[in-house]
């Protein structure tokens, strides 16, 4: 029989953003091939909820309530997830927020800062206190979430296009600089994706319209169609793949094509 290379048995993974969408997905996914799964997230009612639904699956499940924007809280969510379960050995970095449609001129001070607070900081922070517990032992594998808007150019999407692009260059430096620790660092790319996050924009028809015109596929995605992407990532499988970013957009990117334009 063939080696299961999917098979996280007694791995600890950590997952930040994991109360709902693709965190809650990927959270699940890694529960049911074996792994102990810690959730690092603000919501609270949603991530246990997602710990109760892998307990119900017979699954191991913790939840740390988690501000990815502050450096202790981070800090402590790492010495809470080695605590519990006695290391740390993959960690998926998907915390993070959207804001509404809004041109670079008239584009809000506050709103700009919070978006690269959580969204490009917060990835941040959680690559600096996962790494260095895993450059103690010698092995690890972080995926991070960028988005095909750290790809190509959005309109009216600034701060989300810069902190994604600044995903993508966290993502490459943390690669080459600790290729040699034995850890791995890759970044997943979605397309559009049905979550809470995006509802509003899902339920907005002349949206769709324009994602099925940009994606081949002509729909969006589910957040349990973003899970092998990160599995496979944060697995042996991928044991010579790292500082690559990986777009799962039903071929969005080929065309060059993002739903919105300004």
């Amino acid at each position: 029989m063939a080696e299961n290379l999917l098979d996280f048995s007694n791995k600890t993974v950590l997952v930040t953003g994991g109360s709902s969408g693709i965190g809650r997905a990927v959270s699940l996914g890694f529960a049911r091939q074996g792994a102990q799964v810690v959730i690092g997230d603000m919501n609270e009612a949603g991530s246990k909820e997602t710990v109760e639904m892998i307990k119900k699956e017979n699954g191991q499940a913790h939840f740390v309530k988690t501000d990815v924007g502050n450096s202790q809280s981070v800090k402590a969510l790492i010495e809470e997830t080695v605590r519990v379960y006695g290391g740390l050995d993959c960690a998926f970095n998907n915390a993070g927020i959207l804001h509404a449609p809004q041109p670079i001129a008239d584009f809000d001070e506050a709103a700009f800062d919070r978006v690269l607070h959580i969204d490009l900081k917060g990835t941040f922070l959680c690559l600096k206190y996962e790494l260095q517990y895993m450059v103690k032992k010698g092995k690890g594998a972080i995926v991070n979430t960028a988005s095909v808007a750290g790809l190509l150019p959005e309109g009216g999407m600034a701060a989300y296009v810069a902190a994604k692009h600044g995903v993508i260059g966290l993502t490459k430096t943390a690669a080459i600089e600790n290729a040699n620790h034995g850890i791995r660092v890759n970044a997943l790319a979605p397309g559009w994706v049905r979550t809470p996050m995006t509802k509003a924009w899902d339920e907005d028809k002349q949206f769709n319209a324009k994602i099925k015109a940009a994606a081949p596929l002509h729909r969006g995605a589910e957040p349990e169609e973003m899970v092998g992407a990160v599995l496979y990532l944060c697995s042996d499988a991928a044991s010579y793949t790292t500082g690559q970013t990986f777009p799962i957009d039903g071929a969005q990117t080929i065309r060059g094509l993002l739903p919105y334009e300004g």
